[in-house]
């Protein structure tokens, strides 16, 4: 028998909010997926339907007991403080997690990694965590691909995030690979977020305070961002900013913590994805249009994003517009 919510084309979220959690984090999920103009319902659960004890000086109560993980479409295990990390896997939660679905997405932010790699979900897989766990987890679960330097890791049913914001960061990347960008752009802006932050994205930036009435790259940032298709170059960015690209190659690297290079190959894709799923143009057409030489450079490098061309892109998102 159909579950009413995936008849009603609405995902299911449940979210397993466990002792010693961030507040914080735990209200990720509800707070990003559910201004996603009604596609998910977000749900709470503990391990035994009880107040759960929190990382702050407050309890949480919740409406669901363990039994609702059997309904979900996905799955988040939130942070918790690092003090709440068992050495072993509790039965309890044990339990808990295997009343989810062998479909089931699952998804965890920041320690919750440490729960699904305990219970042996993440063996032989590549996942993530917060930086400054990245050695004990990888001790612990050897049989973990830990990848330290990244804001989140979609591998398939599978998915990990780092720290506090890249759970906003994984939770946009959901409404983004389900509903496409426009939706996901839209609950950005309502939220007050940035809409796009690329996983592959290092966690930690060790960014010096600048000193006082020393020049920033937004501005260029945002000029470039307006110019994708044009062939702009390390230089054209840093006359606009005004400084030798030595400096501006450096101040831009400390700010966003990518090289000018990789950034606007980042945002190139990002339009392109936009212009695959809101229209009909031909490929060609769009790597012009987001500054790529040729069709065949949009592939490749779409291609080394996401995994997929261009064109199997597309079809995903006009089935769904379809459905």
């Amino acid at each position: 028998m159909q579950r009413e919510h995936a008849e009603r084309g609405v995902e299911r979220v449940v979210v397993l909010a466990l002792e010693g959690a961030y507040p914080f984090e735990l209200g990720i999920p509800a707070r990003i997926l559910g201004a996603a103009e009604g596609r998910y319902e977000v749900l709470t659960c503990s391990v035994d339907g009880q107040p759960v004890r929190t990382s702050a000086d407050f309890t949480i109560g919740v409406a669901h007991g363990p039994e609702i993980l059997a309904t979900a479409d996905t799955v988040v295990i939130t942070a918790i403080e690092p003090a709440h990390i068992p050495d072993e896997l509790p039965d309890e939660i044990g339990v808990a997690l295997a009343l989810i679905r062998p479909e089931a997405r699952v998804v965890s932010i920041c320690t919750g990694a440490f729960v699904l790699a305990a219970a042996g979900l993440l063996d032989g897989r590549r996942a993530t965590t917060h930086w400054q766990v990245t050695d004990w987890f990888r001790r612990r679960f050897p049989r973990v691909d830990v990848d330290p330097d990244v804001l989140f890791v979609d591998d398939g049913r599978m998915l990990t995030s780092a720290g506090a914001a890249s759970g906003v960061d994984i939770c946009l990347h959901l409404v983004r690979k389900d509903h496409g960008s426009e939706l996901a752009n839209r609950v950005a802006r309502r939220c007050v977020v940035p809409p796009f932050r690329d996983g592959g994205q290092a966690q930690y930036i060790e960014q010096p305070v600048p000193d006082q009435g020393a020049a920033g790259t937004a501005a260029t940032r945002a000029w470039a961002l307006e110019r994708l298709g044009e062939p702009l170059t390390l230089a054209d960015l840093a006359a606009h900013a005004r400084m030798s690209r030595r400096t501006f190659a450096r101040r831009f690297s400390d700010e966003v913590g990518l090289s000018p290079g990789r950034w606007l190959i980042q945002q190139r894709i990002v339009r392109a994805r936009h212009l695959l799923e809101a229209s009909d143009l031909p490929v060609d057409h769009i790597a012009g249009e987001v500054g790529f030489a040729t069709g065949a450079s949009l592939r490749q490098h779409l291609h080394a994003a996401i995994g997929v061309s261009p064109q199997a892109y597309r079809r995903t998102f006009q089935e769904s517009r379809r459905a």
